[in-house]
């Protein structure tokens, strides 16, 4: 099932928190929301779901106009971050609950099989008699999941799902959720504010601002070709230099960047610590190190520009430099945009 968001708008009393939004998301396809807190991701997502009505614009699910549709009629299964299990139910009435309360009538022998079905694909294989209290947080969120999929929902929506768990249980689930959507090719859409986590699940990952798409694309289309400054800050450390553009190329110190496509005049570069370089001599920006950072993987070095920008490099973990160390911050790759 194909979604299309058509110059989607959605406004809360004064505050516009969805401002024309037009995306194509395509059959079997997942995509992460993803943007900083207000940027109108969560809300794009509940207008997807019927949790809340659009002001403006049109979705559709395939060829069907489904932006005034309820709720309970769009075919959607829903997975919040606190988990939202009934206390009171075990495991397994948990996840038999929507095959009992939908039209579409079911036996006991067919729920039950079903219900063990999905135990399996979430790999909670013997705790059907268990209760949401009695097992771990990710086993709750596997539950959660496995009751969104009894339904056999058109499209899977995913609020902030690993939200609430500590970071190595939340790396486990989104490798797992990545073979369940490779398994079941159900079209799914989730949100989160966790660049990393959307960058490893999503086929597709959608960067908001103010309730607007600043960037659609590939993991790698946006990590390597971000369009603008938000998009190269919001995603990972990054660095600023001041510059300036002449026929499109930046110099930066006494270095030289490629910068097409940037009119003549003051410009921002911006690199990745993994992108700059320390030498005692050569082409670059004067710097002096600050400090020397260890860590088992590599070295870290803060330094300070000449005209007073602090800037972070990675370098190997056996160069030999220290704190004070004079020379120059070398440059092999820099995204170069107008100043701000």
């Amino acid at each position: 099932m194909n979604i299309t968001l058509d110059n989607v708008v959605k406004t809360f009393d004064t505050f516009r928190a969805v401002r024309g939004v037009s995306l194509d998301i395509g059959s079997g396809e997942l995509v992460a929301l993803l943007g900083p807190s207000g940027s109108g991701k969560t809300t794009i997502l509940r207008m997807v779901a019927g949790l809340e009505y659009a002001d403006g614009g049109q979705i559709r699910f395939g060829a069907e106009d489904a932006t005034d549709i309820p709720v309970r009629e769009r075919g959607v299964g829903f997975v919040f971050q606190h988990y939202a299990l009934f206390p009171h139910m075990t495991v397994g009435e948990n996840i038999a609950f929507g095959m009992k309360v939908s039209k579409r009538k079911r036996s006991r022998q067919d729920i039950a099989a079903r219900v063990a079905d999905l135990l399996r694909l979430v790999r909670l294989e013997g705790l059907t008699e268990r209760y949401p209290a009695q097992i771990s947080g990710g086993q709750r969120q596997r539950v959660a999941l496995a009751r969104a999929l009894a339904v056999d929902p058109k499209v899977l929506l995913l609020d902030e799902p690993f939200g609430a768990l500590d970071a190595n249980v939340r790396r486990e689930l989104r490798r797992w959720l990545r073979e369940i959507h490779d398994e079941l090719g159900i079209t799914t859409l989730f949100v989160t504010h966790d660049q990393e986590e959307a960058l490893d699940l999503a086929d597709r990952v959608v960067i908001l601002k103010d309730g607007r798409i600043e960037q659609s694309g590939t993991p790698e289309e946006v990590c390597r070709a971000p369009l603008n400054a938000f998009v190269m800050r919001f995603l990972g450390d990054t660095n600023r230099f001041t510059a300036t553009v002449s026929g499109e190329v930046a110099a930066i110190g006494n270095a030289r960047v490629a910068a097409p496509g940037i009119a003549d005049g003051p410009a921002d570069a911006y690199a990745r610590p993994g992108d700059l370089g320390f030498s005692t001599e050569g082409q670059g920006v004067a710097a002096t190190i600050t400090r020397v950072l260890d860590r088992p993987d590599g070295r870290r070095l803060i330094a300070v520009t000449d005209t007073g920008e602090q800037v972070e490099l990675d370098v190997a973990p056996d160069t030999p430099v220290s704190a004070g160390a004079r020379g120059v911050v070398t440059l092999a790759r820099a995204h170069v945009f107008p100043a701000e």
